[in-house]
C-alpha cells in the first residue's frame, strides 16, 4: 500500500459544497489510502466545523486566504503525501488507481482534468481551455486539485501568503515537474453562472495576465471574490 495521503480542503462558509466533495474521497478513506483530511479554515460561521467533527475531520483555524490556509495545514499534514482540494470539487471515479499509479514518482506532482457542474457549450469551452493550459503552459487551477508528495512540497516552499494566485505561483514553481491524471475533477461553475461565462472568463484572464506581468494580488483579490 503506497505511503497515505493528506487531504487539505480550504475552508470559509463551505458547508452547503463539501457533501459531494467528501462523499467521493469515502472509497480512499476505507482503504486506507488516505490518512486523514483537514479542513483549513479562514473563519467560517456557518455548520462547517460540525461537518468536520460529524465526518472525523480535522478542523484547523487559520489566517484567511487560501494560500496561506493551504500553508498552515500542510504544515501539520501526517501524510507522505499531500492532495489539495476545493470544497466545490469532485474527483470522479477511480480516482484511487490513478493516483496510486502516480505516486510511485515523488518528485512529480499531478492534477486532474476539469469539467463543471453543468454539460453547455460555454462550460465545456471554458474547461476546454483550462485543460489545455494546464498541459502546454503548465498552468491548471487549484480547481484541479493538487497531489504533491510533501517532500517536494517542502523543497519548493510551498504555498506562498497571498490572497489570490496562490495556485498559479506553486504551478510556476513546479514547471517541469506536473503531469496530468486521466480522471475528471468536477467544479461548480456558480461564479459563471452568476457574472456569465464571458464576463467572468475574461476577468480570470486578466487577473492571470497581470499577476504574471508583476501586479500585487492584494490589489485585485477583492475583484475577484466579490
Amino acid at each position: 500500500m503506497p505511503a497515505p495521503i493528506t487531504v487539505i480542503i480550504p475552508t470559509l462558509n463551505s458547508a452547503p459544497k463539501l457533501q459531494r466533495c467528501l462523499g467521493a474521497l469515502g472509497e480512499g478513506i476505507m482503504d486506507g489510502l488516505l490518512a486523514e483530511v483537514l479542513f483549513a479554515d479562514g473563519g467560517s460561521t456557518d455548520d462547517t466545523q460540525q461537518i468536520a467533527e460529524e465526518v472525523g475531520a480535522a478542523f484547523l483555524p487559520t489566517p484567511i486566504g487560501r494560500g496561506s490556509q493551504m500553508a498552515a495545514a500542510a504544515s501539520r499534514a501526517r501524510g507522505d503525501w499531500l492532495l489539495f482540494l476545493h470544497s466545490d470539487s469532485v474527483l470522479g471515479r477511480d480516482w484511487q488507481d490513478a493516483v496510486i499509479r502516480h505516486m510511485s514518482n515523488p518528485e512529480q506532482a499531478a492534477y486532474f482534468k476539469l469539467r463543471f457542474d453543468e454539460t453547455t457549450l460555454p462550460a465545456k469551452i471554458v474547461s476546454g481551455w483550462a485543460n489545455f493550459r494546464s498541459r502546454w503552459l503548465g498552468l491548471p487551477y487549484g480547481d484541479q486539485g493538487l497531489l504533491i508528495s510533501k517532500r517536494l512540497y517542502n523543497r519548493i516552499g510551498g504555498f506562498p501568503d497571498i490572497p489570490l494566485m496562490e495556485d498559479v505561483a506553486i504551478a510556476r514553481k513546479l514547471r517541469g515537474r506536473m503531469r496530468p491524471l486521466p480522471v475528471p475533477i468536477e467544479t461548480s461553475a456558480d461564479k459563471y453562472r452568476k457574472d456569465g461565462w464571458v464576463k467572468r472568463s475574461l476577468l480570470n484572464f486578466g487577473m492571470l495576465s497581470r499577476y504574471l506581468a508583476g501586479a500585487d494580488p492584494d490589489k485585485f483579490a477583492a475583484t475577484y471574490h466579490r
